[in-house]
């Protein structure tokens, strides 16, 4: 089958959909579904790349940087893949839009919020105790639970936890997420996507409306993203290979230590070395030690 639409887990994906001027009204639906209380009627695109404040420090480099008509500054991040430290990343991320916030002279540090989106293709840690969510809301709280400060706020969504049918969608954000993760398969459209939005964001994703050199930089990060995947597969799987290697060796140490536990306590009851041996298979020499 002929692939119609993109894969939005691609930077080009991405940003072909949700970060082009002409995209605006399709961020901002998809934001206001995600942070109403940003109350977002327009956006303004910013430089997605933050500068540290000296001339060696390191850069924050967001997929999508922008600013709502109230000044309050968001930024969305696609992760493709699972960093080990990718929570400290976020924290560090959003520390630049707090900081260029400083004003000289006689400033009271007042601040605008800062909202932070990762949309993610992977769990974080595993955590049998907690129900398998999508959506991830983190703000900073006080000892009684109680919102400390409301201007920043971090919102996850695990995309792999979203797992609903066409036909259990309810809310709008359902139906983005439902978009973002299953567009690059569809074969015709469902009717639940036909509106004026939706339809604007089945058009960006469509292939066959892209410039030659559109297609050859989608499929350049389409590689990309293949690649990634494939070394993540495979260093998965070796690592299952070594995991289970190292789990049999522990098992045969364990079993050994048991056997020698038995032998001595057979041996010091007075049982023969031959007896001790057929039981736990140990050596005449290895029981004669102990």
């Amino acid at each position: 089958m002929k692939i119609k639409y993109i894969d939005p887990f691609t930077d080009f994906g991405f940003k072909k959909i949700f970060g082009e001027e002409a995209s605006k009204e399709l961020l901002i639906d998809f934001l206001q579904c995600l942070i109403p209380e940003a109350n977002i009627v327009d956006l303004t695109f910013k430089p997605s790349n933050m500068l540290g404040a000296g001339a060696n420090d390191r850069q924050a480099i967001y997929d999508i940087y922008c600013e709502n008509s109230h000044g309050e500054k968001i930024i969305v991040e696609l992760q493709k893949a699972k960093q080990q430290y990718f929570k400290d990343r976020t924290m560090f991320y959003s520390s630049f839009p707090i900081r260029d916030q400083a004003q000289a002279g006689d400033w009271k540090y007042e601040l605008k919020a800062v909202f932070c989106i990762g949309i993610l293709d992977f769990t974080f840690e595993k955590d049998k105790t907690q129900p398998k969510e999508v959506i991830h809301t983190v703000q900073l709280k006080n000892q009684h639970n109680k919102v400390f400060y409301n201007k920043l706020k971090y919102v996850y969504l695990e995309m792999p936890h979203f797992n609903k049918t066409i036909q259990e969608l309810e809310t709008r954000l359902d139906k983005w997420l439902y978009f973002i993760k299953n567009i690059e398969k569809f074969e015709t459209i469902p009717d639940i996507f036909k509106d004026a939005i939706f339809e604007q964001a089945i058009k960006k994703a469509e292939i066959a409306n892209y410039t030659y050199e559109e297609r050859d930089a989608y499929e350049a990060s389409l590689k990309i993203y293949r690649d990634m995947y494939s070394v993540i597969d495979y260093a998965f799987t070796q690592g299952e290979i070594k995991g289970r290697e190292e789990n049999e060796a522990l098992q045969k140490i364990t079993e050994k230590n048991n056997n020698l536990k038995i032998a001595k306590a057979l041996k010091d009851n007075g049982i023969s070395i031959e007896i001790i041996a057929n039981s736990t298979g140990l050596t005449i020499k290895e029981i004669e030690e102990l």
